[in-house]
């Protein structure tokens, strides 16, 4: 969810651009606006139909642009795909998901108001595409190294800052310190992506907001007796 949202506001920022262009700005603006409209436009093809079933042709449909255009910025369909992959879903997570947790010391407490924020604000239209760094995990993890190797590091980063959270949050006295921190941090990951993977093939919101209870319950579980 909170993907579609950072989405949701690149693209307001993005058409605020336009509806004030002006001819007096420098060639390198138009530029840059230009590559930002082309990557936020696969962005939503992609999470749409996945990454090998995304369409060069409907991203330059929707963006109005040229395929010299695309071509200038990204020199492939793989490139444009692990730029969509770096700049938007992996940046959007670092802002939702590990930025939260890098500071605290009350990590049950982080976790339980992202969950209950993120059902506040969740859509069916979240539920039915899902994650979309777990879609790209699932769908490109076993046939490319690149992308593998950058939803590993995206994985990796966000248990690294669970587990340093866990472990501050002992030291704090605001965690059980018989739980492992980086077991604890594990099994989040898995089961955040596993919730949204499994309400996406079922398409219900209902099974999201129970599986993330569920979660909220272990975490609470996890509090010092």
């Amino acid at each position: 969810m909170e993907t579609q949202s950072f989405i949701n506001s690149k693209l307001s920022h993005l058409r605020h651009l336009w509806d004030c262009s002006c001819p007096l700005r420098s060639a390198t603006d138009k530029s840059a606006e230009t590559r930002e409209k082309i990557l936020m436009a696969a962005f939503d093809e992609i999470y749409s139909y996945g990454y090998q079933s995304a369409s060069l042709s409907n991203i330059l449909k929707n963006t109005g642009t040229t395929k010299g255009a695309l071509y200038h910025h990204f020199k492939n369909k793989k490139e444009l795909g692990l730029a969509v992959l770096d700049e938007v879903i992996c940046t959007s997570y670092r802002a939702s998901w590990i930025e939260p947790f890098e500071t605290t010391d009350d990590p049950i407490t982080t976790m339980t108001e992202l969950l209950m924020n993120s059902s506040k604000q969740m859509t069916d239209e979240d539920v039915y595409r899902g994650c979309s760094l777990n879609n790209l995990a699932q769908e490109m993890s076993p046939i490319d190294s690149d992308f593998r190797e950058r939803i590993r590091q995206a994985y990796a980063e966000w248990q690294a800052a669970l587990e340093h959270a866990l472990s501050r949050g002992q030291g704090a006295g605001n965690v059980e310190l018989a739980l492992d921190p980086k077991e604890m941090a594990l099994l989040l990951v898995a089961t955040l992506g596993g919730c949204m993977g499994i309400a996406k093939n079922m398409q219900s919101l209902d099974a999201l907001m129970c599986c993330g209870k569920g979660l909220i319950d272990r975490m609470e579980a996890a509090r010092p007796k």
